[in-house]
């Protein structure tokens, strides 16, 4: 009995919540439209010029370079046309304080 609670514990409390997040993320990565601000997992900074199915091409400096990286490598979206405040964002904490 005891074991059975530990295990319905460590589902509510690790399992589950790393789920929606994960879910989230990939909502999110699903919406992304020319000109939404990405961070990359390698912590790239860019906005998004094109997408298609599985990449996304980001314009990472003001000259207007672009690179193409695939959808699972982008780890923070911030939707355009809304402020950094109230944008939709990856709840990994290091990721909000580097703004």
């Amino acid at each position: 009995m005891p074991m059975i609670l530990i295990l319905i514990i460590f589902y509510f409390i690790l399992i589950r919540p790393q789920t929606k997040a994960r879910k989230e993320l990939e909502a999110r990565i699903a919406s992304i439209k020319k000109g939404d601000k990405v961070i990359t997992t390698g912590g790239l900074h860019g906005l998004v010029h094109h997408v298609s199915d599985k990449t996304v091409t980001l314009k990472v400096t003001s000259e207007g370079a672009l690179m193409k990286f695939e959808k699972p490598s982008i780890q923070v979206v911030n939707k355009a046309g809304k402020d950094s405040k109230n944008a939709e964002e990856t709840p990994v904490e290091e990721e909000k304080s580097q703004d």
